[in-house]
């Protein structure tokens, strides 16, 4: 089934996730662009899979799909990639999107023919790859699932219910972890400037003993300062899951806005602790 994989969106997580099916075709936007065109055509070499030109050629003799593209782009990607299809091939959406958006993907791609997976990854692809958490809601789920397993996928499990059931599961499990990446940014922050540093760590840690805030705080600027564009774009989807359940999103918005104020400012992250504060809080004080 290998020959028959396709991947929309060549990014991080397609890049992690793509070992157990060499020589699948991949599409990715970046490649349409002279500034970042070598760079995608080095990921697809590297990676061994097939650069296709366009979605549809990646589409053309497709069996499966897997579409990894920002949130912002999931409902697009599908609508785009819903007429190029081959009839009966599975969209396969690994996007972090909203319950409804993953509803409206769905339509588009079932009106055309194809055959609609909703699929919530539940843990970043790194170090997992392969063994990342999936859950797999829809009419199509089993299917869907058997796929996953034949490309290589050990942590695969459906879930009853129909497309958005395993979405929402994501979006509400992200009001947490994102929430608590951004609300950790913003502690840290303002220890650092404050000159309490190590007295804010060592309080949290005797709050939650076995916990070390340092690292905690560490590991978070550093998925911040990286993805935090891709982040709030995700939490975006997020408001939308929570608006529409009418359980209110205040601190959701909150998180939206200190991803987005970190992942904006597009600074490389240091491996260390004191240099991400130090990077931060110089030159950029209006992250803090």
């Amino acid at each position: 089934m290998e020959s028959g994989i396709a991947f929309i969106g060549f990014g991080e997580a397609a890049m992690a996730l793509v070992g157990g099916a060499p020589h699948a075709r991949a599409y990715d936007v970046k490649t349409d662009a002279v500034a970042t065109r070598a760079a995608k055509l080095a990921d697809y070499g590297r990676h061994g899979v097939d650069a296709a030109t366009s979605a549809q050629e990646a589409l053309q003799q497709a069996e499966a799909v897997l579409c990894l593209v920002t949130a912002d782009q999931a409902l697009l990607a599908a609508r785009e990639g819903a007429g190029l299809l081959p009839a009966g091939a599975l969209w396969l959406d690994m996007n972090s999107v909203a319950p409804d958006t993953k509803r409206a993907a769905a339509s588009a791609i079932e009106a055309a023919g194809g055959r609609y997976v909703d699929v919530a990854i539940l843990a970043p692809v790194l170090p997992q790859r392969l063994a990342v958490p999936l859950l797999v809601s829809g009419p199509h789920a089993e299917a869907g699932a058997a796929c996953l397993r034949a490309i290589g996928f050990t942590n695969v499990r459906t879930i009853d219910g129909g497309i958005g059931k395993a979405s929402a599961i994501k979006m509400i499990r992200s009001v947490m972890v994102k929430g608590l990446e951004a609300l950790t940014a913003e502690w840290i922050l303002a220890a650092e400037a404050a000159g309490i540093r190590e007295e804010a760590v060592a309080a949290l840690n005797a709050s939650w003993p076995g916990t070390d805030w340092a690292a905690k705080a560490d590991y978070n600027l550093e998925r911040m300062m990286v993805h935090g564009l891709r982040r709030a774009a995700e939490m975006e989807e997020v408001v939308k899951t929570l608006d529409a359940l009418g359980t209110g999103s205040a601190m959701t918005r909150g998180t939206v806005e200190r991803q987005r104020a970190l992942g904006t400012l597009a600074l490389p992250a240091p491996a260390m602790l004191d240099d991400k504060l130090a990077l931060l809080l110089g030159d950029n004080k209006e992250a803090a």
